[in-house]
């Protein structure tokens, strides 16, 4: 039974957690967070190799300034002596003492020289070695011969000796070394004649220089973290005060004026400050509630209730339409593509709505949808997933990603339990490429070119506002110069006439295919001639919107 509580407790414990990930303030914060972490990434190795090379310039620049104040105070002419001597004379004694006290003064690890065989300089011998007093190793005995510790020092003792190269560096800091991590810089010690007698090696130590690069990784990571937290807290903040609390504001006050119809003590547009689409809506809510409840007051001193509400439908349909594009063309300068679009509710004010926009100069967002439900919630709802959806297409998010995160938008604040069939596409004019998503939508239909209209097919995925946690898919579609695009909304297939027999989609392709090159406010028009003829007056159940778009090409392609 205890086994039993704590499975369940931690089921119910991934569930919220699940819930949480699809959450849009946290997958906001999340991708933002995850992009400065990118952008850092890119900037901090790109610093770090910056910082490396600048520091090892310098840390390179000391030693050979070491080795050049070393080779002053000896005297090429004076190997041969100096090995005769066998590091007894004077002048050998003077020299190593002044090698010494340079080599502890400079924190040098070892200052030393060496004679290389030139044979195939796989061997040398030590005439001078002197060590730093804080350093573990130990000095090499005057005329200590040893094996050339790797092909590297072998290339560079022999530039020195016969290519006449002046100074070279050999960096040690991978795999095993005896003598830990380091830098050696050669310099050539030449005599009367020219020739280089012997080579003069000073030997430092790398720790100063990894301690140096890991105190840059340490203040870029504590700088990243910093940024982090604080971009983390302005984003709770920001995405709380300028979403979250205004979608909830409002869904709270399209449920309140649904109930009663009256006005509130206080408007939407007093409460919501954005000076953004939501303000729009706000705003248009506070409209629609001031025209209804007007209306209705107006109505109840001169007609009977059933006027009142046939006044409140009205002025409601007359907002509704005022969020859609009425205007045709939208783009007269636009030669790239012709739109139209048309909505006939079956009532007063419908669920449908369609919208266009560009996002850009190069991308053209086209949206059609059908609201559950009808009259003044549906309107509302509509309204409040129409801009949830523009919000999310406006920021650059493809449609399958806008239809995600507005699907968790409308879960978190819908008790209402309305849901919204949509499809939703980003065409790339310059290209004809597009993107699209269909969440519980009828199918579109494309005419190629010199082709028919014919439906595309694919997979549905459900519908937005109904189930948690859903993933949609895009799919890509191409228009070639001459192609267009019509979709529509239920309404249009399943339209009745006086028997109950459908329109169907078959009937709707056949009158489109009359004549495929009519322009797109043709298109509909024959469209919704058809529809009638065949409703014969019928009264119909569902709204009836279509959309329509001919794609022409790039600008730069029509004469």
């Amino acid at each position: 039974m205890d086994t039993f509580w704590v499975n369940a407790g931690f089921l119910e414990g991934v569930g919220k957690m699940n819930k949480f990930k699809k959450n849009i303030a946290f997958r906001s914060i999340s991708s933002l967070v995850l992009l400065i972490i990118i952008v850092f990434g890119v900037a901090s190795s790109i610093g770090y190799v910056w910082f490396t090379r600048i520091q090892m310039s310098h840390f390179e620049d000391d030693a050979f300034r070491v080795a050049d104040i070393a080779a002053l105070g000896i005297d090429p002419n004076m190997i041969d002596e100096y090995l005769e001597s066998g590091g007894e004379s004077e002048d050998y004694i003077q020299t190593w003492t002044n090698f010494d006290l340079l080599c502890n003064a400079s924190r040098s690890t070892f200052i030393y020289v060496i004679l290389p065989d030139r044979t195939d300089y796989g061997v040398i011998t030590f005439l001078f070695s002197t060590i730093n007093q804080e350093s573990p190793y130990e000095v090499y005995d005057f005329g200590y011969v040893r094996q050339t510790t790797n092909d590297d020092y072998r290339e560079k003792y022999r530039r020195l000796c016969e290519e006449g190269s002046r100074r070279e560096v050999v960096v040690r800091n991978t795999g095993f070394i005896e003598t830990g991590a380091h830098i050696t810089a050669m310099v050539p010690l030449i005599d009367n004649d020219g020739e280089t007698t012997a080579i003069l090696c000073v030997q430092r130590q790398m720790d100063s220089f990894n301690e140096s690069r890991q105190g840059y990784v340490k203040t870029v990571a504590g700088a990243m973290i910093l940024l982090i937290i604080v971009i983390i807290i302005g984003q709770i903040f920001y995405i709380y005060r300028k979403l979250l609390m205004p979608i909830r504001t409002i869904t709270d006050e399209a449920i309140r004026f649904n109930h009663d119809h009256a006005q509130p003590q206080k408007t939407l547009s007093e409460k919501i400050k954005n000076r953004d689409e939501i303000g729009i809506l706000a705003l248009s809510i506070d409209q629609l509630e001031n025209e209804i409840v007007s209306f209705i007051a107006e109505q109840n001193r001169i007609t009977a209730e059933k006027e009142r509400s046939r006044t409140e439908l009205y002025m409601a349909k007359e907002i509704q339409r005022s969020q859609l594009p009425m205007v045709f063309p939208p783009y007269p300068d636009r030669k790239e593509f012709d739109i139209f679009a048309s909505m006939d509710p079956a009532r007063e004010v419908g669920g449908d709505f369609y919208d266009f926009f560009l996002i850009d100069e190069d991308h053209l967002a086209l949206v059609i949808a059908d609201v559950s439900g009808k009259g003044i919630p549906a309107a509302l709802f509509m309204m409040v997933s129409k801009m949830l959806i523009k919000n999310r297409l406006m920021d650059g998010d493809s449609p399958g990603e806008a239809l995600e995160s507005v699907n968790d938008q409308l879960l978190s604040e819908n008790s209402i339990d309305m849901f919204v069939t949509v499809w939703a596409a980003v065409l790339e004019i310059s290209t004809g490429n597009g993107t699209a998503c269909n969440a519980g939508h009828e199918h579109p239909a494309i005419k190629r070119a010199g082709k028919k209209y014919a439906l595309t097919v694919y997979r549905h995925l459900p519908v937005v506002g109904a189930i948690e946690n859903i993933h949609y898919r895009d799919h890509a579609f191409h228009l070639d110069p001459g192609d267009s695009l019509f979709v529509y909304t239920d309404g249009v297939a399943e339209a009745v006439d006086e028997e109950n027999n459908l329109f169907g989609t078959d009937r709707m392709l056949e009158v489109l295919n009359r004549d495929t090159e009519e322009a797109p406010a043709a298109a509909l028009k024959s469209v919704k001639s058809a529809i009638d003829s065949f409703a014969a007056g019928t009264e119909q159940f569902d709204d009836i919107t279509m959309l329509c778009l001919r794609y022409n090409g790039p600008s730069n392609e029509k004469g």
